[in-house]
């Protein structure tokens, strides 16, 4: 999607922010309906969730990690998602996409449904709860052209409902379009117990980036919330042991910088004063020099 302003259109049914809610984008042929399971049978009542599209079901955003989705089509999404009430208990929100002018055939969702699994695989934010990988339907170039952007808008909508599990981490770093300086754009490292490891701030939190080593030892002062992520990525592969302590294996999102450096030096630690720029200034100077500038 090229980088320039989009306007959206959140309708809130019934008034509350966490009810049924209609979604759209400007100049976007489609539409979202979004909504939580214990209100599931409102969706009933909007002739959309009777059209064809695709859907996600999820488990809303509890943490860093560790939520789940399963990503279905269907030409009557309402009579799908009938079954699914019944057969499947993670998920505790639903979100439709379908579209305005009635458009959307077989084969367009069998296409969507394909590549939205493979984003979400790609992405490897949220653990896919699809038994098998969909087969994609054959499209002359431009529907599958059109299908693609339609895919842009999906992204922009689940993100701004607080889904990104078809963004890419790597992907969170901020593309500054502005000649004003940023955090963003600095590359941060934190040594510790001769260990390097390297991030930036980012979004969504800090970044911490592949091949960064962390300390193998884990003190009483280190955050429990941190020490099960640590437990949970030396069990899953995501830290390597590399016998002094543990290397990174892939970029991994925390939620601060403090976050970050605790986990790399296995005791609590501020994240503005222990991530530095490569000329040394630490991230709690560059964030006080930048906002001196504005």
């Amino acid at each position: 999607m090229a980088n320039f302003g989009k306007s959206m259109r959140i309708f809130f049914a019934d008034g509350s922010p966490t009810g049924l809610r209609q979604v759209e984008v400007g100049n976007w042929s489609g539409l979202a309906l979004a909504c939580p399971r214990v209100r599931f049978s409102e969706i009933s009542d909007w002739p959309e969730s009777q059209r064809p599209g695709v859907y996600f079901l999820l488990e809303k955003p509890s943490g860093e990690e560790g939520n789940q989705v399963y990503i279905g089509e269907s030409e009557n999404v309402l009579k799908r998602l009938a079954s699914h009430d019944r057969d499947r208990d993670f998920w505790n929100e639903v979100i439709i996409f379908t579209s305005k002018d009635e458009n959307l055939t077989k084969a367009h969702i069998k296409y969507l449904e394909a590549r939205l699994i493979e984003l979400t695989q790609s992405a490897d934010r949220y653990t896919l709860e699809n038994g098998n990988n969909a087969t994609k339907s054959s499209l002359p170039r431009a529907d599958m052209s059109d299908m693609e952007g339609y895919i842009d808008f999906i992204k922009l909508v689940l993100g701004s409902l607080g889904h990104k599990l078809l963004e890419p981490v790597a992907k969170a770093v901020v593309d500054t379009h502005t000649e004003a300086e940023s955090v963003a754009q600095y590359e941060l490292s934190f040594e510790v117990s001769k260990m390097m490891a390297k991030g930036r701030m980012v979004d969504e939190g800090f970044l911490l980036l592949k091949g960064s080593q962390v300390v193998a030892k884990s003190s009483q002062s280190m955050p429990g919330k941190v020490q099960h992520f640590k437990e949970a990525w030396i069990e899953n592969g995501t830290l390597k042991s590399n016998g002094n302590g543990y290397v990174l294996a892939q970029d991994k999102l925390l939620s601060s910088s403090s976050y970050a450096a605790s986990f790399v030096a296995g005791s609590s630690r501020s994240g503005p004063q222990s991530w530095k720029t490569s000329a040394g200034e630490s991230l709690k100077e560059l964030e006080s020099r930048l906002l001196g500038q504005v």
